[in-house]
C-alpha cells in the first residue's frame, strides 16, 4: 500500500531570488504575485501541489531583510514565525547573483531557529551556463559550512524552463510527514479571492512605475460582489478596490497623464483576475493618498498588515 504524505514547505530567500515564480511552476497555476521589483510578496500565500501520493502546501513568504520601515519590521516577522510552522524550509538563491551579505544574513538566522530540514534551491538557472551554476553551488555549500547549517538537499532548477522542478517536488514530499490531504482536490490556494484581487491589482501597479514606488503601493478591494441583475449564464463579478499611496506626487505617476496609466493597470489587473476566477470582471479602481502609511501603525492595521 503506497503512503500518503502531506505538509508545509515554506520558501525563504532576500528579495527577489524567484521564491513567487517557483510556487507558481510548482503548482502549475498561477497563485502567487511575481514583479521584477523586489519585496513584491507582502503576504504568506499558501500553493497547494496535488499528487496521487501527496499533498504538498507550499508557503510563500516576503523576503527577508534589513527592515527600515514599521511595515519591513512586520514582513520580517512574519517570515520567522512562519519558518516556525514548517515541515521543509527551501533558502533560494538566484544563479545569477553571487552569495552576498543578505543570503549570510538569512541563513544565519535561519540556523538559530527550531532544527528542521533545510533545502539549498538555485533559481532562475536558465540566465546563466552550467559552469556558474556548478561555482555558486559550491559557494552555498561553503555558506552551509560557515554558519553551521547542514542542507538536506542543494538542487537547480529554472522555474521558466521547468527544469528540474519535478525532482525539487519529490524531494520535498519525501520530507513531508505520513498523513491525509488537508485541502479538497483542485483547491489551489486558500487566499481568499478578495486577497488574490487585490494582490493581482498591485502586480499591475507595480509594472512600469519608478523604483521608489513599489514600497508605497497598497490595495485594498472594498467590496466584490456578483451583480445581482444577472442572468446566470452571464454572470459579472463587480470589484471596487482602492489604490492607496503616501504622497500625492505618487498618485500622479500611478493615474498617468489623463488617467491612462490607471486605465492600463484596470485592463491589466482585470484579465488576471478574469483567468483565475473563471468569471467576467467589472474592475473600479480609485487611486487614495495615505500619507507614510508604512510607518503608521494605524494605517498599517487598516490597510491590513
Amino acid at each position: 500500500m503506497t503512503v500518503f504524505r502531506s505538509g508545509f514547505a515554506c520558501f525563504v530567500g532576500r528579495p527577489n531570488a524567484g521564491k513567487s515564480t517557483l510556487t507558481n511552476a510548482l503548482v502549475g497555476s498561477k497563485v502567487v504575485i511575481t514583479s521584477s521589483k523586489p519585496q513584491t510578496t507582502r503576504t504568506v500565500v499558501r500553493g497547494i501541489v496535488h499528487r496521487p501520493d501527496a499533498q504538498l502546501i507550499l508557503v510563500d513568504t516576503p523576503g527577508l531583510h534589513r527592515p527600515r520601515t514599521l511595515l519591513g519590521e512586520r514582513l520580517n516577522d512574519l517570515v520567522t514565525t512562519t519558518w516556525a510552522e514548517v515541515d521543509v524550509v527551501a533558502v533560494c538563491f538566484p544563479a545569477d547573483q553571487p552569495i552576498g551579505p543578505g543570503d549570510r544574513f538569512l541563513v544565519t538566522e535561519l540556523a538559530k531557529a527550531r532544527r528542521r530540514p533545510t533545502f539549498a534551491v538555485v533559481t532562475k538557472t536558465d540566465l546563466v551556463d552550467a559552469g556558474t551554476v556548478a561555482r555558486h553551488l559550491l559557494d552555498i555549500a561553503e555558506l552551509g559550512r560557515s554558519t553551521n547549517t547542514d542542507w538536506a538537499e542543494l538542487v537547480p532548477v529554472s522555474a521558466k524552463s521547468g527544469d528540474q522542478i519535478g525532482l525539487l517536488a519529490d524531494l520535498l514530499v519525501a520530507q513531508m510527514p505520513e498523513g491525509p490531504a488537508l485541502y479538497p482536490e483542485g483547491e489551489l490556494t486558500d487566499a481568499p479571492e478578495e486577497q488574490i484581487a487585490a494582490e493581482l491589482i498591485r502586480e499591475a501597479a507595480l509594472e512600469g512605475v519608478r523604483d521608489e514606488l513599489p514600497h508605497s503601493i497598497a490595495v485594498v478591494v472594498e467590496e466584490m460582489a456578483l451583480r445581482p441583475d444577472r442572468p446566470e449564464d452571464k454572470p459579472l463579478l463587480d470589484i471596487h478596490a482602492n489604490l492607496f499611496v503616501e504622497r500625492d506626487s505618487q498618485k500622479g505617476i500611478v493615474i498617468g497623464h489623463r488617467g491612462a496609466r490607471l486605465r492600463e493597470v484596470g485592463t491589466a489587473a482585470r484579465r488576471q483576475i478574469e483567468a483565475m476566477l473563471g468569471v467576467p470582471v467589472y474592475l473600479d479602481l480609485h487611486v487614495k493618498i495615505a500619507k507614510d502609511w508604512q510607518r503608521d501603525p494605524r494605517q498599517l492595521r487598516r490597510l491590513g498588515f
